[in-house]
């Protein structure tokens, strides 16, 4: 199964059939919304609106560990993130893709791991996106048509709000190619969970920087978002129908577990084998 999690405008694939709504319960909480699953040709695909229906979580209020944790429980093994961002460099303009392949977590207020209360873990993180999803998602950007920069790094801020012009200033002079405010903790719970991870990031905006392009705004970035929409869907449409030939996984990020748990399997309290069952399976016990 292929996780997505991102806008509930990404529900509406064509060829999207046997459509269903599961309420899914975690030991990490209630996810942002209803798991809406689905079909599309052979591939079953779980969608996980991450702001909730309505928009009703801010970037800091999403429970990224529920959500997670409730693909991994329906059977997801890949879960593709898409999330609206803003260009820090003129070459991304409005309307672009970018999938990048690292991240820089400013972020203060969010738990971002599903380890501690007994049980500490330690994930390898170097290279946070999952190299086999991400060369699909490139193709599939391709065969969308969509102008897609392949690489680039994702400066992760607590927002809720936008930047300051030299807080974007400072930024881009680190070199990150967009800002955005949900793949943190995101993408580091997904290598906990074992998950491979990927994201489409949609540029909306020049963020404040730009000397030619007003300060970002919330109807700016709707504007853009729903030009993008469309084509966002077609990425995604294109990658569930192709993915039966990346087959089986191969990369780290199925096995991130097996080398990351410090804690001693006799030391690990029963409340948190309950809690990270999902995770740990059947590899620490005592």
């Amino acid at each position: 199964m292929l996780g997505i999690v991102g806008g509930s405008g990404l529900y509406d694939l064509p060829g999207l059939s046997g459509v269903r709504r599961e309420r899914v319960r975690t030991p990490f909480g209630d996810p942002s919304d209803a798991i809406v699953l689905g079909r599309v040709g052979e591939q079953e695909i779980a969608f996980i609106a991450r702001h909730g229906a309505g928009h009703r979580f801010s970037p800091s209020e999403v429970p990224y560990r529920a959500n997670l944790h409730a693909l991994k429980q329906l059977g997801a093994t890949r879960v593709v993130s898409v999330s609206a961002v803003g260009s820090m460099k003129e070459q991304i303009a409005p309307g672009h893709l970018v999938l990048p392949t690292q991240y820089i977590d400013r972020t203060v207020a969010r738990p971002r791991t599903f380890f501690g209360d007994g049980i500490v873990a330690h994930v390898a993180f170097a290279d946070p996106v999952c190299p086999q999803l991400h060369q699909h998602l490139n193709a599939a950007c391709f065969a969308a048509g969509a102008t897609a920069h392949s690489r680039g790094t994702y400066l992760c801020i607590e927002g809720p709000q936008f930047s300051t012009r030299a807080e974007s200033e400072l930024y881009r002079s680190w070199n990150v190619d967009v800002i955005g405010m949900t793949a943190m903790p995101e993408a580091k719970l997904a290598r906990e969970a074992e998950l491979c991870y990927a994201t489409v990031a949609l540029a909306t905006d020049y963020d404040c920087w730009h000397p030619r392009h007003d300060a970002v705004t919330v109807a700016q970035v709707i504007e853009t978002m729903h030009k993008n929409v469309a084509l966002a869907r077609e990425v995604i449409r294109n990658a569930v129908l192709g993915l039966g030939r990346l087959g089986e996984r191969v990369c780290a990020c199925a096995r991130a577990l097996d080398s990351a748990v410090m804690t001693a399997p006799a030391q690990i309290p029963p409340a948190a084998r309950e809690r990270l069952a999902l995770l740990l399976g059947d590899r620490f016990k005592a």
